[in-house]
């Protein structure tokens, strides 16, 4: 099994991306909204959700890119291909958000 190329456009890679994107727009506003019991703390920083969200993206892009055409071509499958490019792009938004739990953690 070739590995594939890093940032090669692949349907992995695009659904990692876009399941990275939405979901770093609000990985950092999860944890103070769950911890202030209030909907609108997931808006409290707009930038720094902008900036979550291009990160987040772009390494949901490479990861997602890596992931998915893998596990496609190992069970043969294009929907295999696309879940392991959504895996690949819930790696950041999860990094991101045990982050914003840390961030709001009293040390």
């Amino acid at each position: 099994m070739r590995k594939p190329a890093w940032g090669q456009v692949s349907l992995g890679a695009l659904t990692g991306a876009v399941v990275a994107a939405i979901g770093g727009l609000f990985a950092v506003g999860i944890a103070p909204a769950i911890a202030g019991r209030h909907a609108a703390l997931l808006f409290a920083t707009p930038r720094l959700s902008l900036l979550c969200w291009l990160v987040s993206g772009l390494a949901g892009w490479l990861i997602g890119g890596q992931i998915g055409p893998q596990l496609g071509a190992k069970f043969d499958n294009q929907r295999v291909e696309i879940l392991g490019g959504a895996f690949g792009g819930l790696i950041p938004v999860t990094v991101i958000t045990l982050w914003g739990w840390y961030m709001i953690t009293p040390h």
